[in-house]
């Protein structure tokens, strides 16, 4: 393959000054992870420490395999969200290896509200089972949740049912979902442990029970206490629910760890498969991003800059490199993985949608993953465009993305707007994973544009009704609607509605890619040579 050859002069003062604004994008992501570490108030974790409790964090810490990697998904879940339970909700989840197997793994804040489940904390949890499910990968859950916050009941209820569903559903396919019971699990945290394969209760701590002693003292009139109602002794010796008893927490931990050294599973995820691998580093460094993607989504980059930076030696294979050239496509490896990468380098014409189309249907039939790195403001528009047909050209691209079948990844660096969201793989096309960069902005059209067409539509109606504009006015409205959408824009805004599976540092890009990477080709990849109908 061909080696790209950059052509970014790290001296400039572009460069730099671009360099300085991404380091401070990147700093203000970090004080909004630093916020998703929160488990709670002193007072909770002191209770838990005194007795003999680790938090969720340190439970996952002690489930892993020594010195392997964990990549935590959606730690900015709830960000922004008012009346929410904070920056992360209440659950930690993530990909890591356990017996030298790929899991993913949930674990409960119980010292945050006592692990109670919010709206945000929900959603969550419904996509990290999706990414379980995609990517056949047996779960490890952490449990010490006080089901549902009954505020949140008329969101929650609904939703909440899909957790138990695909628990058995992920059990049916052959991927076991082991559960270790902490502390009090109540209600809905309850069926978590039930609709589990394996079950594991630390003694004297793990209380399970569908109706804690209160609310059974008034449906019933009957008075219990918690330890004889759902004490880990009584799941084990009498009902069942508990399939083994652990004498602490790490006894818990070691027995989870004992399980999944024995399971069969689908997924072959063996830790040495990632170092299997003989590739070589690309030619530049991969620091040189931060001066290299605009920070200021209207200024354009070659993602060729980007591709040099993440592919294995800096080889990439183009395709169809004279025509389209708005969008870049080709061949490459990460980690000696092999990828198909989409690029944007400008607004999608009818050719490179006619361009991306067919590429995607290649990569299909080559049964190859597919990259998209997204820096779009959409397809273009005026009467030419048209005229020759853009809505039919664009239609073909989204038809191919919307069918196909190979693995799709979604890295959004800059602009993700309009109708290029969805051609170059946006969330609702479904990528197995979405990741952004922390200056990244996604909406209908950027925050300019679409204040002046709102302004322009009420200009128009007023004239229409007889009405006086007021231009000074409208002009105030217009730069209030502008800060407004900016805000509704912005990476940070975006991953606290969970429209990604987490905003990365673009010097971890290569090492993210290559741990998605390694999980997919533990699976067969498959394409497809069947498509809808493509209008002509």
């Amino acid at each position: 393959m061909s080696i790209l050859q950059t052509k970014i002069n790290t001296n400039s003062a572009a460069y730099k000054d671009n360099y300085q604004k991404m380091l401070s994008k990147i700093e203000e992501m970090n004080k909004h992870l630093k916020q998703s570490l929160f488990q709670g108030e002193e007072k909770h974790i002191s209770k838990a420490k005194s007795q003999g409790k680790l938090l969720a964090r340190e439970r996952i810490e002690m489930l892993l395999d020594q010195d392997s990697p964990f990549l935590e998904l959606c730690p900015l879940a709830g960000l922004g969200v008012k009346g929410g339970f904070g920056t992360g909700g209440t659950m930690v989840a993530g990909i890591g290896f356990v017996s030298n197997k790929m899991c993913m793994i949930t674990a409960n804040v119980g010292t945050n509200k006592g692990g109670a489940i919010d709206i945000a904390t929900l959603k969550k949890a419904i996509r990290i089972s999706e990414i379980a499910s995609e990517n056949n990968l047996p779960g490890i859950n952490l449990v010490e949740s006080a089901g549902a916050n009954l505020p949140d009941q008329a969101q929650l209820f609904n939703l909440g049912g899909n957790n138990f569903k695909n628990i058995t559903r992920h059990s049916k396919k052959g991927l076991p979902t082991i559960s270790i019971v902490f502390g009090n699990s109540t209600a809905g945290g309850a069926y978590i442990p039930g609709m589990s394969d394996y079950t594991i209760f630390i003694k004297d701590k793990a209380k399970v029970f569908l109706a804690g002693p209160p609310l059974v003292k008034m449906a019933t009139n009957e008075i219990v206490d918690d330890e004889t109602l759902g004490g880990a002794e009584m799941h084990s010796k009498i009902s069942g629910v508990s399939d083994y008893l652990a004498q602490d927490e790490l006894d818990g931990i070691r027995i989870a760890r004992e399980l999944m050294s024995n399971l069969n599973t689908e997924n072959k995820s063996q830790i040495s498969n990632l170092t299997s691998h003989i590739y070589k580093e690309p030619n530049y460094p991969i620091d040189e991003l931060l001066g290299i993607v605009s920070v200021d989504v209207k200024i354009p980059f070659d993602c060729r800059e980007v591709i040099a930076r993440i592919v294995d030696g800096s080889e990439f294979h183009e395709f169809k490199k004279e025509y389209g050239t708005s969008l870049v496509c080709g061949y490459a490896n990460i980690h000696g993985y092999p990828i198909a990468i989409i690029g944007n380098n400008g607004v999608l014409f009818n050719d490179t949608a006619n361009k991306g189309a067919h590429f995607i249907q290649l990569c299909n039939m080559n049964h190859t993953p597919i990259l998209f790195l997204q820096n779009i403001t959409g397809f273009m528009v005026g009467k030419q465009y048209e005229q020759n047909g853009i809505i039919k050209d664009g239609a073909k691209m989204i038809n191919a993305v919307s069918n196909s079948e190979v693995p799709m990844f979604t890295l959004m660096m800059g602009a993700s707007y309009g109708a290029g969201n969805y051609a170059m793989c946006g969330r609702a096309y479904n990528p197995r994973f979405l990741f952004s960069y922390p200056n990244s902005m996604i909406a209908v059209m950027g925050a300019e544009q679409l204040a002046g067409v709102m302004q322009m539509v009420s200009k128009e109606a007023a004239i229409k009704s007889g009405q006086q504009y007021d231009e000074a006015q409208a002009t105030q409205m217009k730069e209030f609607m502008k800060a407004e959408i900016e805000k509704q824009s912005n990476a940070f805004f975006a991953s606290g509605q969970l429209w990604d599976d987490g905003i990365i540092d673009p010097r971890d890009t290569r090492n993210v890619l290559g741990l998605v990477l390694a999980l997919t080709y533990m699976n067969e990849v498959k394409g497809t040579s069947s498509y809808g109908v493509y209008r002509m």
